[in-house]
């Protein structure tokens, strides 16, 4: 079997041609995601305002007494942030109570469950 030298090696290794340069990975950095993260939030925001014009028929909704017409596309936009911000709100009160319970292990404090003569669950 022969080889033909006329392409170039695409893995260069400690022989490669002096002046090439070799192909390493660069690190990842914060920079790198938040732009990355950017550019899939525009996507999503197209997206959604896609969804939004192509959504424009009128709907009735009734909550709580109140009633009235909305486009449904901002019916369902509004359903979603309302569904978002109770998942924040929850998640935002579990890392609160775990960063307290770290804090008070850390400073030798026990908590109730301990005090009680029970293993503490995570």
């Amino acid at each position: 079997m022969t080889t033909n030298n006329s392409f170039p090696n695409p893995y260069p290794g400690p022989s490669a041609t002096p002046g090439r340069v070799s192909r390493e990975r660069t690190a990842v950095t914060r920079a790198g995601m938040a732009w990355a993260a950017t550019i899939a939030s525009l996507v999503l925001l197209v997206l959604l305002i896609i969804f939004i014009v192509q959504n424009q028929e009128g709907v009735t909704i009734a909550f709580i007494g109140l009633e009235g017409t909305i486009a449904s596309g901002i019916a369902l936009l509004i359903a979603a942030v309302g569904g978002g911000l109770l998942v924040a709100a929850a998640g935002t009160a579990r890392i609160l109570q775990l960063r307290s319970r770290t804090r008070r292990q850390r400073n030798g404090r026990s908590t109730y469950r301990e005090t009680k003569g029970r293993p503490e669950v995570n």
